[in-house]
């Protein structure tokens, strides 16, 4: 959508490591199926409770004595606890097994989900040790509310004193950066006969998951000669749903002899926020959506689940809501949400209620960042748990990589300048092998001058402006983009982020993408070219545009509750249109989860992971790690704009970086005496985290895609 514009100056832990199996002796489905026990118990003697351990690396980072302003009352309520139990070794190589052959095509399991009883009595633990386990908290005078289907979670309510009591674990307020918060000051204890099978707490603090949503920044003009006409106010182009529809092919669907629109299928985006149902229409109406049959609807789902309310994330689930059903405007969109307790995030709690029902929804979408370090082994585990569940049930889940580059962990009540001290991070929502992770993107015209090749300077009825495919590159706001300190002249992120003119740029805000720490790298994930041989589950999996203006370009929504930060959706007024519109992979992830709603009604049923499809049909149209097709790649690269080739599934981003300027000694390269970094493999050598590379990368995963051709060629 061409929007013109008023001049603006608007504003380390213990590892759980999944292992990749490539193969088991005979069918480990079918040995399941035909009644083998699930698992021996391993609770044995009696729980001594003078003999207990430490459970390691359970404190979040921010529990620190600077921060401290003491214990918290022994009567806080601590409601919907998640305590998150393990599987044996041989149960994760049984199910994993069993896995690979519900996700191969050759097998005879191809596609048989299970249900979450299913995954619960033939891969959860013993059930004579859950018991045990229930039967001591409800003991030490704990309410126990439920226990999750896949056996692996106990939901438990319990005040700040009990849990100081039980598990030796003080519960005190913090002051982090200006707010509040809650969390234990230590690692939690339990009965050294538990071990086997508890692995923790999710969390016993409030440091919440985060959006992942950014807003335009304050300072989008450069002081430097000859910047482009974007950045004084006179002409934005922004993306509407029509705009995307163009660029990424997908209008061919909609006009097909058998539309393929998204009926039938339902998209669930998960939230701790109700939003304006008003502003779902409003959104759909504005940008032709409302001629299509898809509806809205909001549930609160479930044991421990209690409507939120309206809130600060509001914004988050409003973009969320409405361009879920954007890319499919004739599925039904569902907000899940529930409300926050004192130590978990809604989100979670809607997330597993819903994969406990017997008819699941197929299409999850989740927009929010926490890093793996601080996630901790049970918040790592659970998502874990969680994630795989879907998979087995046949669930596809997209979850956003995150909008700080290389660094999750510093998305966090930080002030200004926000830059990157943690190092390394991949977010720990988004890193588990069984979901897809989804990066963002930025247009490359503004930068080349090209802007009138690719943008109409009106708008159709439906708002599109979008001429053509647009070519792109990484998505990269900071002083660190390697586009950005060469369009002005500089060398390299670190003599930029130090010059006068750069330090106007000192900000985290680029697309997600690291290595985790936390997983082993999925078989799907090893015979593409660029994949790095890390041995690790590697993010982005994919990506789409998701700029927040900083090059002329951001994404529009509706959000118009003036108490949460809203203004009025009318995309006719400058000041209005600037207000709804953002950036971030917060809107990639329900995007994607729009795009897999397209390919399950061609399919005619519900897909699970799509990761091992995409990286199939992309080692198809790239060729193997060993012997790269390059005349493909060359065909495909992102940058040549309408020339690319229209046989490309995917868009090979290869121009820019996601590398975020820094401070510290966390993979922070400085050549500067106490100036700034920028985030680097390397502290003493410039090895930028991450460049954008030909094939898969860091930076943009697989690359953005060819909606169309990815639907069509669809297994």
């Amino acid at each position: 959508m061409a929007l013109r514009r008023l001049p603006q100056r608007a504003p380390l832990l213990g590892l759980l490591t999944v292992l990749s199996v490539s193969c088991l002796p005979g069918s480990a489905l079918a040995a399941n199926q035909a009644g083998s026990p699930s698992a021996a118990a391993r609770i044995v003697g009696p729980i001594d409770q003078t003999h207990l351990v430490s459970l390691s690396g359970h404190t979040h980072p921010f529990a620190k004595a600077k921060f401290d302003q003491g214990p918290v009352s022994d009567s806080l309520p601590l409601e919907h606890m998640f305590l998150e139990l393990r599987r044996s070794a041989e149960q994760e190589e049984r199910l994993e097994g069993a896995l690979r052959e519900i996700q191969d095509p050759h097998s005879a399991r191809y596609h048989s989900w299970l249900t979450a009883e299913e995954l619960g009595r033939m891969f959860g633990p013993a059930q004579q040790d859950i018991n045990t386990v229930v039967r001591w908290l409800e003991q030490q005078g704990l309410q126990v509310n439920r226990v999750s289907k896949n056996g692996l979670t106990i939901d438990v309510s319990g005040t700040a004193g009990q849990v100081r009591q039980i598990f030796h674990a003080e519960i005190h307020n913090y002051l982090v950066n200006g707010k509040r918060h809650i969390a234990n000051a230590a690692d939690p204890q339990i009965p050294a006969a538990l071990a086997p099978v508890v692995v923790g707490f999710v969390a016993l603090h409030d440091f919440m998951p985060k959006p992942a949503l950014l807003k335009p920044a304050a300072n989008f003009s450069f002081p430097c000669a000859g910047c482009p006409a974007g950045y004084s106010g006179i002409q934005y182009y922004d993306e509407a749903p029509a705009d995307l529809a163009t660029i990424y092919n997908v209008t061919p669907l909609y006009t097909a002899s058998t539309p393929i629109t998204g009926k039938g299928q339902t998209v669930v985006v998960l939230e701790d926020t109700d939003v304006n149902p008003a502003d779902v229409a409003t959104f759909r109406t504005a940008f032709g959506l409302s001629s299509y049959n898809g509806t809205f609807a909001q549930i609160h789902p479930g044991t421990g689940c209690t409507d939120p309310g309206t809130n600060d994330s509001e914004l988050e689930a409003a973009l969320d809501a409405e361009w879920a059903g954007a890319v499919a405007p004739d599925a039904s969109v569902q907000l899940a949400s529930c409300a926050d307790t004192t130590t978990n995030f809604g989100g979670f709690i809607a997330a597993q209620n819903l994969l406990d029902l017997a008819n699941p929804p197929y299409i999850i979408s989740l927009s929010y960042i926490a890093c793996e370090t601080f996630e901790g082994p049970s918040g790592n585990a659970f998502m874990n748990g969680l994630w795989l569940q879907a998979a087995v049930e046949g669930v596809s889940v997209f979850v956003s990589a995150g909008d700080v580059g290389a660094d999750s962990c510093d998305n966090i009540d930080v002030p200004a300048p926000n830059l990157a001290e943690s190092g390394i991070g991949a977010n720990g929502l988004a890193s588990t092998p069984y979901n897809v992770a989804t990066g963002g993107t930025d247009f490359l015209d503004t930068s080349q001058g090209t802007s009138s090749t690719y943008w109409s300077t009106t708008n159709t009825s439906s708002g599109g402006s979008a001429i053509s495919y647009v070519p792109e590159m990484t998505w990269n706001d900071s002083c660190a983009s390697s586009v950005l300190y060469a369009f002005v002249g500089y060398s390299n992120g670190v003599s930029y982020c130090n010059s006068i003119p750069g330090s106007s740029y000192l900000a985290l805000g680029a697309g997600g993408g690291a290595p985790s720490f936390v997983y082993a790298k999925p078989d799907w994930q090893t015979n593409v070219p660029g994949v790095p041989n890390d041995g690790m589950r590697d993010l982005p999996d994919i990506s789409l545009f998701a700029s927040n203006g900083f090059w002329s370009h951001a994404v529009l929504f509706c959000m118009s509750d003036a108490n949460q930060g809203g203004a009025p959706c009318d995309y006719s007024t400058p000041a209005d249109a600037f207000a709804n519109s953002a950036g971030g992979t917060s809107f990639t992830a329900p995007q994607f989860a729009s795009i897999q709603a397209l390919i399950n009604q061609k399919a005619g049923a519900p897909q699970g992971n799509p990761n091992p499809v995409f990286y199939s049909l992309a080692s198809s149209e790239y060729g193997s790690a060993d012997n790269p097709d390059n005349t493909n790649l060359s065909a495909c690269n992102a940058s040549q704009g309408n020339a690319v080739s229209s046989s490309c599934v995917f868009h090979d981003v290869t121009t820019g970086n996601i590398t975020e300027p820094c401070y510290g000694t966390n993979n922070c390269y400085d050549s500067v005496p106490a100036g700034y970094g920028v985030l680097s493999t390397s502290d003493t050598s410039l090895n930028e985290a991450y460049p954008a590379t030909p094939g898969w990368d860091f930076a943009t995963g697989l690359g953005s895609v060819n909606v169309t051709n990815l639907v069509n060629s669809w297994p």
